[in-house]
């Protein structure tokens, strides 16, 4: 059984007409970085749910959603439609074991995201964690135009302020824009090229990889990363490759 808390709407921000950022007033549960809560609304007499990605990070006075609208959804396109003011339910708790804290040591920590798969990403790197235990942090954020590089202006001074520790690599698919890659994750792992930009190679003895965003890209990079010697990261059995599934 679900516990609700009820969360005032404070701004949603559309980066396109297809892609949101929700903050919402409430009293976040305990969480950490990385991990997701339930959203909800009531429709139709019934309580629609989803997980989200709480880009949000722990201690932050509100809570922040990063999302695209599914046509014909039965929740999407409602929190799309929200505005200042309005109401919406959160759980109670949040899960999730895509955390920093599930990463064995390593010298390079690599986050790929795809789509508002960066979510989590954004609220680990507002911490302090990677910056305590990792030499060096690489973020490849791929997305089908340049629009859709959310959050890319805090990227940007976060490798402005960490300097040789962390590198931005955004890619868009797409268009062709300055300083992005233009294939997507896989191809740019098959020729180096992503390697080549951070200066660091992807391999299991310094290297662990967390992947948040679509099924095709985590099943292709997990089989690429595997054919290198890097395997499915487990608790019982230390690996060096994270994934999410929301439940």
């Amino acid at each position: 059984m679900v516990d609700w808390k009820l969360a005032r709407v404070t701004e949603n921000h559309a980066w396109t007409d297809r892609l949101f950022s929700l903050r919402f007033a409430v009293e976040l549960p305990s969480f950490k970085a990385g991990q997701f809560v339930r959203v909800a609304l009531d429709i139709g007499g019934e309580r629609i749910a989803r997980p989200y990605s709480l880009v949000s990070s722990p201690g932050d006075e509100q809570g922040e959603i990063y999302f695209n609208p599914v046509p014909d959804g039965p929740l999407s396109p409602q929190l799309a439609k929200l505005v200042a003011g309005d109401t919406l339910w959160i759980s109670d708790s949040a899960n999730g074991f895509l955390v920093l804290d599930e990463v064995p040591d390593c010298r390079d920590l690599w986050l790929m995201a795809t789509g508002t798969g960066v979510g989590p990403f954004v609220s680990m790197l507002a911490t302090d964690i990677p910056w305590q235990r990792f030499a060096h942090v690489h973020l490849v954020h791929s997305v089908r135009t340049q629009a859709e590089l959310g959050y890319r202006d805090r990227f940007t001074a976060l490798q402005a302020a960490r300097g040789e520790q962390f590198r931005y690599l955004p890619v868009v698919t797409r268009e062709q824009v300055p300083d992005c890659f233009a294939a997507r994750i896989p191809a740019l792992l098959r020729d180096g090229s992503l390697e080549r930009a951070a200066g660091a190679a992807i391999n299991p003895t310094d290297s662990h990889v967390m992947l948040c965003g679509s099924q095709t890209m985590i099943t292709e990079v997990s089989t690429l990363l595997g054919e290198r010697g890097l395997k499915r990261h487990r608790r019982r059995e230390p690996g060096h490759i994270s994934t999410e599934k929301y439940h």
